[in-house]
């Protein structure tokens, strides 16, 4: 089917978006709905003939399959033996879900339970400090243990009624030193998210953290709780056994937000708003598994990244939500689909014979539009558009505001289909006045090309329940993708060299070994690190 969709692309690429609107029925045909949301793909150079095409690709992988070996708790994740398995965790009805034979649904909703009645206990001051109620949640992790629960947290500020919740992921002494400033450690909890306890920049992090607290807390272990595989670890750090939450190996760190991972979320909206959440997810799940194809969001937003990626040869794609409270979604983003499918061999061991994975990249609307959009709209390189909006915001009486953001939302993906041709930027110009070689030339820096594919998702408004169903769309996309591209879209070895050279590093920086076997250009930096 790649070299069918190569032979399409090659006799359509050149035709106009805006023309196939000829048809009165576009929007309606390449459009598709789950419950209250609203996918559409029409402004972008896929026919009738381009979707059939597409969806014989998803076929011919075994995605249905491969779908039901996921959900059947099969280990999918072969270059590491694990089963893939975080919609277990938003599970709420506890169908059965099996691993080795095992049922591992009770297991998973005795610790959501766990975590409601610490969370609660946090919330209502049940659970102190030792200087009273719990103020303020220190959660330190990093990549899933932190992108996901800090994109949430920030995604759903009008739920928030509990502690104030502050994220720490980077080593640099700079991200926990000005989170500490502004707290006072007896009435702060740290959450240490590592599943092994090893995760040398949580634990650095970690280590800071507890001595900061030791200056005004006579036992810091009392105001910790730990999300973590290893209970003799988070012993040894006076953490109590009903303070640990931990997960199994068939959750990967960047699909983690929906268990353990996000007891900072739960503490900070509830109990209730999270069972919502997960709610959201479960039902993107159940979308995913049931609706054919050619109406299954899930599909259709990855068969058109494979379109734009892998076919047309398009090699970014920009997510721009139109949701300030969305600013962290890009960034999620880009660990999600990066991390996940950014790898050049297939399943079989083989080296790839199509591209991978597309760069993810992007900024919340309309800031983007005074940053980057300049680029999108009249760049030489074609960077295909992810937009989202909620029809409605949160903030009633500035429904004015959000008008205006929608507005530009859009606006955006009409004037990239759309463009402006040469003639209209001459008549433009001619109206204020200019003629001839001036004309001309300030007419061209006028010309949007157009043609420019995006699509758009919008529903009624941003709540627990659509952002659990966002983030699960999204999920199933990278799963799909990894399918049709033959690839394990659950490990991550790319992240493993660069930390075990940090490793050998350090020794060296602090002068105790020579650093002999580094090539010139690291022993040069290291010197001159070394020297300032």
């Amino acid at each position: 089917m790649w070299s069918t969709l190569k032979d399409i692309h090659a006799t359509t690429k050149d035709r106009s978006i805006l023309d196939l609107f000829a048809d009165d029925d576009r929007f309606a045909t390449f459009s598709a709905r789950f419950g209250e949301m609203l996918f559409d793909y029409s402004k972008t150079n896929i026919d009738a003939t381009t979707l059939d095409a597409l969806v014989s690709l998803a076929e011919s992988a075994g995605l249905a399959e491969k779908r039901a070996a996921m959900f059947g708790g099969e280990k999918i994740n072969e270059t590491e033996g694990r089963a893939v398995l975080h919609t277990a965790l938003r599970n709420l009805s506890g169908r059965a879900v099996t691993v080795d034979g095992v049922d591992v649904m009770p297991e998973v909703l005795a610790t959501l339970s766990r975590m409601e009645a610490f969370a609660e206990d946090v919330r209502s001051g049940a659970y102190q400090g030792q200087g009273g109620k719990i103020t303020d949640v220190i959660n330190i992790g990093i990549g899933g243990s932190d992108l996901g629960p800090a994109m949430a947290y920030r995604a759903l500020s009008p739920f928030r009624d509990g502690p104030r919740c502050h994220y720490v992921s980077n080593v640099d002494g700079a991200d926990i030193a000005e989170v500490l400033a502004g707290l006072d450690p007896t009435t702060t909890m740290v959450i240490v998210a590592s599943k092994t306890f090893t995760t040398i920049e949580t634990m650095t992090n970690a280590a800071t953290a507890q001595k900061w607290m030791a200056e005004k807390v006579t036992d810091t272990g009392a105001q910790f709780a730990a999300l973590s595989s290893d209970p003799d670890k988070t012993a040894a750090w006076g953490i109590d056994a009903s303070r640990v939450f931990g997960f199994e190996d068939w959750v990967g760190g960047r699909y983690s937000m929906w268990g353990p991972i996000g007891l900072s979320l739960m503490i900070a909206i509830g109990a209730d708003d999270f069972r919502a959440f997960l709610s959201g997810g479960d039902s993107m799940d159940q979308h995913f598994l049931n609706a054919p194809f050619a109406e299954n969001l899930p599909v259709l937003l990855a068969l058109v990244g494979i379109w734009h990626n892998q076919i047309c040869g398009y090699p970014t794609r920009a997510v721009l939500p139109y949701d300030q409270r969305l600013g962290r979604l890009p960034a999620y983003l880009q660990q999600l689909e990066m991390e996940s499918n950014g790898k050049r061999v297939s399943m079989d061991g083989g080296d790839l014979t199509i591209a991978s994975g597309p760069i993810v990249w992007g900024e919340p609307g309309t800031n983007g539009q005074h940053a980057f959009y300049q680029l999108i709209h009249q760049g030489t390189q074609v960077v295909p558009c992810e937009f989202m909006v909620a029809a409605k915001g949160h903030e009633s009486a500035l429904a004015h505001h959000h008008q205006l953001l929608v507005a530009n939302c859009l606006a955006q993906s009409e004037a990239l289909m759309r463009g402006r041709s040469l003639d209209e930027a001459r008549t433009r110009m001619a109206a204020k006045g200019l003629t001839g070689d001036e004309l001309e030339r300030q007419a061209r820096h006028r010309v949007f090309p157009g043609n420019r594919p995006s699509t758009t998702l919008v529903y009624p408004q941003l709540t627990p329940e659509r952002l659990g169903q966002i983030i699960a769309l999204y999920e199933h996309r990278v799963f799909v993708e990894g399918v049709i591209l033959g690839i394990n879209s659950y490990d991550q070895w790319g992240v493993e060299l660069g930390k075990e050279l940090a490793l050998a590093l350090d020794p060296i920086l602090v002068g105790k070994e020579d650093g002999a076997d580094k090539d010139a250009s690291t022993r040069g930096l290291v010197s001159y690190i070394q020297t300032h």
